[in-house]
């Protein structure tokens, strides 16, 4: 009886025309080679083949991008005046980073050290929850950027919180319940057919997922647009009151600009062709294009803390001083989004 190789939480092969022999192994690249579903999966059963290249990978990302977010959380929480309301969205945005870095690493370990369909399904289910809470929590720092600009008078008061904290609340509750999905038994376990290229995943649930991202997407964009109009005719109308439009209004602009482009260029950069294969993919194609647009979307991850809390004067500050075991900050006022 033919029997597919599944590796636990890890993405691997999935070849179901090729039967090893018993004690023998089965190297993943012949799996690739010889096989014709290419689906990357959550195993059930051990094995006895080498380690997948890309799953180390994978794990060092997750171990690089848990490190990093990791400093940022312990930073704003062990930090008082790191409470206003950007801090509080880029601690949420470190936090799901963390979680996503962390399932990564428990991914590559569970994949070598235990066989259970319930256990890859919790796995699937947090790393999906992880990631989702990071892309939600990028449009929710989006928005939080966009209003401080457009209600600058009005932007830090209590109100503002209320909306931040009723964002934090839909931003995690959304990525909660997707993440639910697969373990409430939206899988493909029971039926191999209707496999994504990610086991056990199915192809609906996929579909869903890269359609959260692209609206998720198409709605930064627009929000950054915006933000790109306000800046210039704050910076053009600073520059006529200074009468120096030429140099005052190019820099300032030039730096909105740039700015902007960072953040959408490295967003866009790492997580769209892993959406636009979520869409296209078929599981009978070879696992290294998977592997291959995965593996990009993770380092968005890795970014994140260095475009949104690295760069940030207040952060900086806050890990000088601990790093100098220093601990006593002055007070100092916190700075808008939009002077970030």
């Amino acid at each position: 009886m033919n029997e597919s190789f599944m590796v636990n939480e890890s993405f691997v092969v999935n070849d179901s025309s090729v039967t090893p022999a018993s004690g023998e192994s089965l190297p993943w690249i012949e799996a690739e080679s010889s096989g014709h579903n290419g689906s990357l999966e959550f195993s059930t059963a051990p094995f006895d083949f080498p380690i997948n290249p890309w799953d180390i990978m994978l794990c060092m990302s997750g171990t690089v991008i848990a490190c990093e977010n990791a400093i940022v959380v312990a930073i704003i929480f062990y930090t008082p005046t790191l409470r206003a309301p950007m801090f509080v969205l880029i601690g949420s945005l470190a936090t799901a980073d963390l979680l996503a870095g962390m399932g990564l690493i428990l991914n590559f370990v569970f994949q070598y050290v235990i066989s259970s369909e319930t256990i890859s399904l919790i796995t699937v289910g947090f790393l999906v929850t992880s990631f989702t809470a990071s892309i939600s929590s990028l449009l929710a720092i989006t928005v939080d950027r966009y209003f401080s600009l457009y209600n600058a008078l009005t932007y830090f008061s209590e109100k503002t919180l209320q909306y931040v904290h009723l964002m934090l609340i839909g931003t995690w509750g959304v990525s909660l319940l997707l993440g639910l999905l697969p373990v409430l038994g939206w899988n493909c376990l029971h039926e191999p057919a209707s496999c994504s290229i990610v086991r056990p995943l199915t192809r609906t649930n996929v579909m869903l997922l890269a359609t959260s991202f692209f609206t998720i997407f198409v709605l930064m964009l627009t929000l950054y647009f915006k933000i790109c109009k306000i800046v210039c005719h704050h910076a053009h109308q600073i520059a006529l009151q200074q009468h120096f439009f030429a140099t005052s209004h190019y820099v300032a602009t030039k730096k909105g600009v740039s700015t902007l482009a960072i953040i959408l260029g490295t967003f866009g950069a790492s997580w769209l062709p892993f959406a636009i294969y979520c869409l296209v993919g078929e599981k009978e194609y070879p696992s290294v294009y998977t592997y291959a647009t995965l593996l990009p979307a993770t380092y968005n991850s890795m970014i994140n803390p260095i475009i949104y809390a690295y760069r940030n004067t207040e952060i900086q500050r806050s890990i000088y001083m601990l790093l100098c075991g220093c601990f006593q900050a002055k007070a100092y006022r916190s700075r808008s989004p939009s002077e970030v």
